[in-house]
């Protein structure tokens, strides 16, 4: 009989992904390119990243960036304030052991030069 490895504990990882353009990504024609808020299941982080790029390329995304948050835990660890949709999502993440898109924030042409603090309101 052959020992089976004991399975190690997956967690959800959050993570911004930024793509570019690609032929059939599903982006509108203006968009130069989209940010994706993700939650992805994972042994550790890297797994999780690796898993998302391998699904989000199946979508026929052009994957150019990964930024890590690092796990449920470590953020709460640093304080950071996790609504409960959030939290349902990586519930949802973990439960499927998969890759959760949340938000999806499309980037056109001109939207680089926007300061960050200008919230539109015309009275800086």
């Amino acid at each position: 009989m052959s020992e089976k490895k004991p399975k190690r504990p997956h967690f959800v990882y959050t993570l911004l992904v930024e793509v570019g353009r690609k032929t059939g990504d599903g982006l509108p024609e203006e968009a130069t390119g989209a940010a994706l808020m993700c939650y992805a299941s994972g042994v550790d982080e890297d797994e999780a990243v690796r898993e998302t790029v391998a699904v989000l390329k199946t979508a026929d995304l052009n994957v150019l960036e990964v930024t890590g948050y690092g796990s449920l835990e470590e953020r709460e660890d640093e304080g950071h304030d996790i609504e409960v949709d959030e939290r349902k999502m990586m519930a949802r993440a973990l439960r499927e052991n998969s890759v959760v898109v949340a938000q999806t924030t499309v980037f056109r042409e001109g939207d680089e030069g926007m300061p960050a603090d200008d919230d539109g309101d015309g009275d800086d």
